[in-house]
């Protein structure tokens, strides 16, 4: 299935990584998370993350002590923290 630019419907659309900054659910700090899967529209020049990785770290936030987590963590660092509840009990979107 061919990915189309969520900004310019570009086909011209590049998966790569990158690092994001996340404000923590209780705004007591930012971090950044590394190595991020992102995508990257040279015709718009729009770098964004689809809306399924944005929930899964809003989600994965949520449910995670996050005084465990330093300044820069990677992406898949961040998802494999054990998270003290199953699932997010306020998304009530699924």
């Amino acid at each position: 299935m061919e990915t189309v630019c969520e900004w310019c419907s570009s086909t011209n659309v590049e998966s790569v990584t990158t690092s994001v900054f996340w404000e923590l659910p209780d705004g007591t700090r930012a971090i950044e998370i590394s190595e991020t899967p992102t995508f990257s529209c040279p015709d718009c020049a729009m770098i964004y993350q689809s809306e399924p990785i944005v929930k899964e770290i809003e989600n994965q936030l949520y449910l995670i002590d996050c005084k465990l987590i330093g300044k820069v963590v990677s992406f898949e660092e961040l998802m494999a923290v054990p998270r003290l509840l199953k699932k997010n009990y306020f998304d009530f979107s699924s």
